[in-house]
């Protein structure tokens, strides 16, 4: 009897104790991860044609049980030695609580610094396995890939897209461990993303910009084949300590991703869909001429052109001459309801959907009226991400499907499943037909790279600060397309709030445009597009019109 009372009481405790463990905060109960969690795998991240983007390595962590550290000032002043930086003050408290049986010391250090600390011979430090993610390409592809923690859990882009995907469960079943997990491939060509990332930095430091970035998009199936937005970071080190100790906040400005995840206004880019719109309602055709010989005065406000022609203007001169006053007498003529509903189908007003976390959602006035119509016609008003603008002006060169931003492979026929018509077939001809001839005639010539036959159509909005315009500093874009006599891909670039330009200027002609000539030229024999070269207006423009 007494032994079986004892044993009934010790499992009762036993129990008892495990109940406690169970309900309490696991911080609370365990200060470390099982190994296998620690050791819990991701899987290598692959480019399109098969190139490493990101993997794991196999690293180590030093921790301590401070019941075993004999001399806590001796431990510290020798871990010193090997890790200069390291928290001093913070470390010998953590050294110092004698009933802990453990605390992490540093997470992933070198072999190197493993085999020194090794030879200090301290008592009571220990070292356990862990799995550290690298990037090879390290800024190349930052947005895109995002970064992970230091427990290899994904924080932002492709790596927190790969949790969201059951990576998580995997890991906290314990599957993650050893067993080899399938690549994931990306629709990303690292070829042309070193391409758009280093033309971006060039123009960040040439024209003196706040910012910069660009995004190459495959118009058939939506596939991504480029992303870049600078000030960018390393996800091998996403966030940098100074010599203070202190967190590096200018650093960390650059886990922004401004091609999805900031709206801006667009400019005159959003004149594309304008024109398109009123193309598309029966409203205008390229031969209808609309009176820009004067400016608009609404609400207020004057609405005028920037060196205006002052005369009635053909659809095709309006998008030639950026004309704001021609565009927007296409945005009355269409009506307001009318307006906003276009803009809506395209993609421009909602929020993207696609896999990468952390899209921004556009912003419209709550209540449009007619002076909002006509200002965000020819892009004020109104804001959207570059990557939406980018997709919405895919589906107006490509016969009019909207398909939605993919970072993943996907195929022609699977893009066409999920496709949707926006606009007629013809009216995509026409916008075809605008595209070229501005980059022939207007803004677009100092995008064109001969033998490529680019169009597109500039944006420079004047930056909203503190709720209103400021005329001294322009956020530019450059939609482009190419080769418009059969198009296959759509690029991007921004740039905002450049201080100077080629020859002096800081429209986006002079900025975001011979950022689209370096990025084509480069990138376009990649993408297997061939140069023909000849006079680009016979041979697409005069043969079609």
């Amino acid at each position: 009897m007494l032994v079986a009372v004892g044993l009934v009481i010790a499992f009762a405790a036993s129990a008892a104790r495990l109940v406690e463990y169970g309900v309490r905060d696991p911080a609370a109960a365990s200060d470390i991860l099982p190994s296998d969690k620690l050791m819990a795998s991701r899987p290598d991240i692959l480019d399109r044609n098969g190139q490493l983007l990101a993997t794991d390595i196999r690293t180590v962590s030093m921790f301590a049980e401070p019941n075993r550290i004999v001399d806590v000032d001796d431990a510290v002043e020798k871990l010193a030695t090997i890790f200069p930086d390291i928290d001093r003050k913070g470390t010998y408290a953590k050294l110092s609580v004698k009933s802990s049986r453990f605390a992490w010391i540093c997470r992933q250090i070198t072999p190197r610094q493993q085999s020194q600390i090794l030879e200090l011979g301290i008592p009571g430090v220990g070292f356990r396995p862990e799995k550290k993610r690298f990037y090879p390409g390290g800024n190349t592809a930052a947005h895109v890939l995002g970064y992970v923690d230091i427990d290899n859990r994904g924080v932002a882009g492709m790596e927190r897209y790969l949790d969201e995907q059951g990576l998580l469960d995997l890991r906290a079943a314990g599957l993650t461990s050893d067993m080899p997990l399938e690549p994931v491939t990306l629709s990303i060509d690292l070829r042309v993303q070193n391409i758009v990332r280093e033309v971006a930095a060039e123009a960040l430091v040439k024209y003196e910009a706040q910012a910069a970035g660009a995004v190459v998009l495959d118009v058939e199936t939506g596939e991504v084949l480029a992303m870049a937005s600078l000030p960018d970071f390393d996800p091998n080190q996403p966030s940098r300590t100074l010599p203070d100790g202190k967190v590096d906040k200018e650093y960390e400005k650059g886990w922004f991703n401004r091609i999805s995840n900031a709206t801006f206004e667009m400019g005159s880019t959003f004149k594309s869909f304008t024109l398109a719109m009123g193309l598309d309602e029966g409203k205008v055709t390229l031969n209808s001429v609309i009176d820009a010989s004067r400016p608009i005065r609404m609400g207020g406000f004057t609405i005028k052109d920037f060196k205006g022609k002052n005369r009635p203007l053909t659809i095709p001169e309006i998008f030639q001459y950026s004309s704001n006053i021609g565009t927007a007498g296409v945005a009355d003529l269409v009506g307001i309801e009318r307006h906003q509903e276009f803009l809506t189908r395209l993609g421009l007003l909602s929020k993207m959907e696609t896999e990468m976390p952390g899209v921004a959602t556009p912003t419209q006035p709550k209540v449009w009226k007619k002076i909002n119509s006509v200002t965000i016609s020819y892009g004020h008003g109104a804001a959207t991400t570059p990557l939406q603008t980018a997709v919405a002006a895919a589906s107006l060169i490509n016969g009019g499907r909207l398909v939605p931003p993919t970072f993943l492979p996907r195929s022609a026929a699977q893009a066409n499943d999920i496709a949707k018509i926006v606009i007629r077939e013809k009216t995509s001809e026409d916008m075809r037909y605008l595209y070229a001839w501005n980059g022939i005639k207007g803004s677009g010539r100092s995008a064109q790279v001969e033998g490529f036959n680019i169009g597109g159509k500039t944006g420079t909005a004047d930056k909203v600060i503190n709720g209103r315009y400021a005329t001294d500093q322009n956020f530019n874009a450059f939609v482009a397309a190419f080769p418009m006599d059969r198009p296959k891909y759509i690029v991007l670039t921004i740039i905002d709030a450049p201080q100077t330009g080629e020859n002096g200027g800081r429209t986006a002609a002079s900025t975001a445009a011979p950022m689209i000539k370096s990025i084509i030229g480069r990138a376009a024999p990649l993408l297997g597009v061939a140069p023909r070269f000849g006079d680009p207006g016979a041979e697409y423009l005069l043969a079609n019109y």
